[in-house]
């Protein structure tokens, strides 16, 4: 990791830090995170650290526990299938629910178009957060602020799956995406649930495939 300059924004920069090097797999599954180790990395003191410990273990990437202290978490297969079975869930009712304007097709188009800039330039985490904010925009579309509070948390705790299926984003995310943008676009929810369901089971399907026996 790259030593960070002490600058007003040290934590935030820490906790970029850290995920960065988990999401592209520098720290690994279970990967032991010592605050006075990733401190000496980069040069600051534990406090920022500590910080960004605490805020990855509310996303989920990190578990803290008494004793054995903060290591990258690792999924089991059944986590797996619960996320994207809840994830389906959320996301096909959000297009139901959500208002399609020209401002959210406009903002779908964007974010298609910055995920395939990123994808070219191999910007991993900067794809991996568009991800993010692509399904974001359509749970925003539906005012329901419950539903964006709980997919929001869905979604940090899928962060690590999302990470494993980077190569598989590279080529089918764009595409994906632009399906349901077409589907919205010409006003055809019915297709944009198809296209939103495929999208994840698809997902799902090929991260379950990398276990060999069920977890």
């Amino acid at each position: 990791m790259i030593k960070l300059a002490k600058i007003p924004n040290l934590t935030e920069l820490t906790y970029r830090s850290i995920k960065q090097s988990v999401l592209n797999g520098t720290l690994g599954e279970l990967s032991r995170l010592t605050e006075e180790s990733l401190a000496t990395q980069l040069g600051i003191s534990k406090s920022p650290v500590r910080e960004a410990l605490n805020r990855l273990e509310a996303e989920g990437l990190v578990r803290i526990e008494a004793r054995r202290g903060a290591y990258v978490r690792q999924f089991s297969a059944k986590e797996i299938r619960d996320l994207y079975e809840l994830r389906e869930v959320l996301e096909v009712h959000a297009i139901d629910a959500a208002t399609i304007t020209p401002k959210l097709l406009n903002d779908l188009s964007a974010s298609i178009n910055r995920t395939k800039k990123f994808l070219k330039n191999g910007n991993k985490l900067e794809h991996i957060e568009e991800d993010m904010r692509f399904h974001g925009l359509i749970t925003a579309a539906t005012g329901n602020q419950e539903l964006c509070r709980v997919l929001e948390n869905v979604q940090q705790k899928a962060l690590l799956c999302r990470s494993k299926s980077y190569e598989l984003s590279a080529t089918t995310a764009p595409v994906a995406h632009t399906k349901i943008y077409q589907a919205l676009k010409k006003d055809s929810k019915r297709e944009a649930r198809l296209a939103m369901r495929d999208h994840i089971v698809f997902v799902r399907e090929r991260l379950l495939a990398t276990f060999k026996t069920p977890s």
